[in-house]
């Protein structure tokens, strides 16, 4: 895992804005961001890993294909992505004609790092026959490559709706064993990739938090581990965990299992419940630095400067569009 090249925000010493900044501050901040927005003919997007006082300042806060989707849909020719690099691109990919600016050019990705298009070339020539099934956290050059992409909303309903029995799953290792296990019908090869925030949880890090909430629900994403989704009550995609409390209505507490920024919109939909980040702790494990790499700071300095704006080479675009456009025509799993 590469580090990042700017500091990183401390959610441990400000849990609830994610950053130092005075709350007067932050209110000017964010009032000067939607003006720039509204004059820049901006629409500003989150994803819901960001930080706190980003979610707070956003239109839209989601998943990553949803405010992909979003972006694709809205009427304002600007679109300011708070997220990481392949979601930008997704973004661009989706509405070429749309300008896209993602405020820290650093924010990437350790999961979609971990395959580039000639490790998929070499692992497509070692399967042939196999179509390749690839989950929307990758680059749009891997994406061009790939017959289909996936969410973890639609994973398996896309591996099921193939017509090739022989799939090649890429990149997440955690995500394509789960779909493996949900679609035993198909010969499923999975790519040794893995998002680091959710590899390094463990079961026993769950049935420790656990013990100190014997009736606390567990919600997991399919990128945790198989020990960890085994320990689980319900697995299911970003999006869907912040729904899936409304599946318990006599729960009171839920230990949620994927990267902290979630709780935030966990908290605002549900002020009456507890969530409590699976490894106990918020910022020790569960905690992506490159999701914490855009401020306010950051996103008005977006806005005045038009920068960074995102591009993809046509080509690539064209091939990253069609795996897409393919993947949206597929239902979500949950």
């Amino acid at each position: 895992m590469t580090l990042p090249v700017v500091p990183i925000h401390d959610p441990v010493a400000n849990p609830v804005t994610g950053s130092d900044l005075p709350a007067g501050e932050v209110a000017g901040l964010e009032a000067e961001i939607r003006a720039l927005a509204k004059e820049k003919d901006a629409v500003i997007l989150a994803h819901n890993y960001q930080l706190p006082e980003v979610q707070n300042v956003a239109d839209h806060v989601g998943d990553s294909l949803q405010l992909a989707i979003v972006g694709q849909k809205v009427p304002q020719s600007t679109i300011v992505f708070c997220g990481v690099h392949f979601m930008a691109e997704s973004a661009k990919v989706l509405a070429p004609d749309k300008r896209v600016l993602l405020p820290n050019l650093s924010a990437g990705c350790s999961l979609a790092d971990s395959i580039t298009a000639e490790s998929l070339e070499d692992w497509k020539a070692r399967y042939p026959g196999h179509a390749v099934v690839t989950y929307v956290n990758s680059t749009a050059e891997v994406k061009a490559l790939s017959d289909i992409c996936c969410t973890s909303a639609n994973a398996a309903s896309v591996v099921r709706s193939l017509p090739q029995q022989k799939i090649l799953f890429t990149p997440d290792r955690n995500l394509g064993r789960w779909v493996a296990a949900k679609v035993p019908e198909k010969e499923v090869v999975v790519y040794d990739g893995c998002c680091p925030v959710h590899d390094v949880l463990r079961s026993a890090n769950v049935e420790k938090v656990r013990a100190s909430r014997p009736e606390a629900v567990v919600i997991a994403h399919p990128e945790c581990r198989a020990d960890v989704i085994d320990a689980a009550d319900v697995v299911c995609s970003t999006t869907a965990m912040i729904s899936a409390v409304e599946r318990f209505p006599s729960a009171r507490t839920f230990i949620v299992a994927t990267e902290h920024g979630i709780v935030h919109q966990m908290k605002k939909r549900w002020p009456d419940r507890e969530f409590i980040v699976a490894d106990g702790c918020i910022g020790c494990r569960m905690h992506c630095p490159y999701m914490k790499m855009i401020d306010l700071l950051m996103i008005r300095d977006a806005l005045v400067r038009g920068k960074h704006e995102v591009q993809v080479e046509p080509d690539v675009a064209a091939g990253a569009r069609r795996a897409l456009e393919r993947m949206i025509a597929v239902p979500r799993d949950a």
